[in-house]
């Protein structure tokens, strides 16, 4: 064995002491000696078995509630000391220190306290205590504990340290299989098991106060780390910080890559803002495809022509359940992902014969209100646009007023715009997309290519609306739009030479609402 370690002294202290009885007994019938505080010691004495109390080895009593009780020489110099260093081997002889070989301790339940008064539906053990508040939560941050975890894992050439209740098994089949002894091996696995612990619960504490608002991000404190085949191009690496399994079931496919992730969470976005049945087909974050209709299937079939092209590869993503008959339909086309809230057996079965491509059944969660990207050397922060103008708040400006339908397609259109890249000009016509400018240069360019690929999939402009994610500077895409036959115009409005463009549009005998609300996305 790789530098064998006897245990002979222990030191523990645990605030969760299920399944700890079997493992205590076990070192006991190997002659370690037991040094604990608190609960852990009456515990311990209550098995039957000798223990000596931390305070008897300081000749310091538990004090201040409880806050300071370990926190001395003879308890981290018995756990510090190098056993072949000869001159912390004197020391140790003659301060009268033991050797501790062995620390089970951990933290005290920080996150589940913030739950319990903040989320107590969340809680994971007791529920909601009406009595408990920050000044609980405050308690909750361990000092002792994480102290002594990380002197012990920092020694684990001569020490073992268990910070979870769920390496107990292991350290009793260890010791079990090389008779009480444990290898350099094993006792450094158990420390990186012990800093990942700390670094987790430190991590939980900096997000709690490190919030403005700690009830908005507190929940998503728990992150799991997922690495990616690869960034957003092959040579780039990529990690995922979260946990899909709470949003999503993944039913089939192959894992999850960036960009896939990164058009998932645009899809969601989008599909967000639609209450009746809708399809919506994305290609790099943009809708190339989307319509509202009486049913999924009808939705998909609207969707799925407004640009058959580029719907080849994409995230597809509805609001209802997908049937069979809908999933027929979906399963001759290539795509990469598929999202939906649920699916019936026979249109899972049927979606389910291609292994690579992505199934996922949506859950119920909120999502955080805050937006974060990295830049320069800093981080930028913002609240995510989650404003969405209804008809009540778009103002006539024009002598031509929109009719019941024209406002539904105006509406329609807005939220497209408010999840497609500035510069956009987004066309619509009775609740599905025709075609849509994205990330133009200019306002003009964005029109004219969204009309060109209308044309170019043979729909008819005449009677269709317009919405732009800002104002028109000028009135040159009225007139376009106007000659191309919309007949209302959505915007903004707030531009110096807003009435130039309401004069163009009564020129044109054409109507033109603004909502005060711009959706820039960059």
């Amino acid at each position: 064995m790789s530098h064998p370690v006897k245990i002979k002294n222990a030191l523990i202290s645990v605030y969760y002491k299920d399944n700890l009885e079997y493992l205590i007994r076990q070192l006991h019938a190997d002659g370690v000696t037991f040094y604990s505080t608190g609960g852990t010691e009456k515990f311990i004495r209550d098995l039957g078995i000798e223990v000596i109390a931390v305070e008897d080895l300081t000749g310091y009593p538990s004090i201040l509630g409880g806050r300071v009780k370990t926190l001395h020489p003879k308890v981290f110099g018995g756990i510090l000391n190098r056993r072949d260093n000869i001159e912390d081997k004197s020391q140790i002889e003659q301060y009268k220190i033991p050797e501790i070989d062995l620390v089970i301790v951990d933290l005290y339940p920080f996150e589940e306290t913030v739950k319990k008064v903040l989320y107590p539906s969340e809680a994971t053990s007791e529920g909601s205590d009406g009595n408990l508040g920050e000044a609980d939560i405050i308690e909750k941050i361990d000092i002792g504990g994480i102290s002594l975890i990380r002197a012990a894992a920092k020694n684990y050439n001569d020490v073992v340290v268990i910070a979870s209740k769920n390496d107990y098994k292991t350290l009793s089949d260890i010791l079990k299989e090389n008779g009480g002894y444990t290898v350099l091996s094993q006792r450094k696995a158990f420390a990186r098991q012990a800093f990942n612990i700390t670094s987790h619960y430190d991590t939980a504490i900096f997000k709690y106060f490190n919030q403005d608002d700690p009830l908005s991000v507190f929940k998503f404190s728990e992150q799991k780390v997922s690495s990616l085949r690869y960034g957003e191009n092959p040579h780039q690496s990529g990690v995922f910080y979260g946990d899909l399994n709470e949003m999503f079931d993944k039913l089939n496919g192959k894992e999850l890559s960036y960009n896939n992730l990164v058009d998932i969470d645009a899809a969601v976005a989008l599909i967000d803002e639609f209450e009746e049945p809708t399809f919506a087909i994305l290609k790099h974050t943009n809708a190339c495809g989307i319509a509202s209709r009486d049913s999924i299937l009808e939705a998909w079939d609207a969707a799925l022509a407004c640009d058959p092209v580029s719907a080849f590869g994409g995230v597809l993503i509805a609001n209802r359940e997908i049937d069979s008959d809908t999933a027929n339909e979906i399963n001759k086309l290539f795509f990469e992902v598929l999202i939906a809230p649920s699916y019936d057996e026979n249109a899972l079965k049927t979606l389910s014969t291609k292994k690579n491509r992505i199934l996922l059944k949506r859950k119920e969660v909120q999502l955080p209100p805050k937006q974060f990207k990295t830049l320069l050397n800093g981080v930028i922060e913002q609240d995510k646009d989650l404003q969405i103008e209804s008809t009540e708040q778009m103002l006539v400006v024009t002598e031509r007023k929109p009719d019941e339908q024209q406002l539904k397609d105006l509406s329609f259109a807005n939220k497209i715009v408010k999840h497609t890249k500035s510069n956009t000009i987004v066309l619509a016509k009775n609740g599905c997309l025709i075609a849509s400018g994205v990330g133009q240069t200019s306002r003009v360019d964005a029109l004219q290519q969204a009309i060109v690929k209308a044309k170019a999939f043979h729909f008819n402009l005449q009677g269709s609306v317009m919405a732009s994610d800002a104002f028109f500077p000028f009135p040159d895409c009225v007139s376009i739009a106007a000659d191309a036959g919309i007949i209302m115009v959505l915007q903004p409005g707030g531009s110096i030479k807003d009435q130039e463009s309401i004069d163009m549009a009564n020129n044109k005998g054409i109507g033109m609402v603004t909502t005060g609300v711009r959706h820039f996305k960059h």
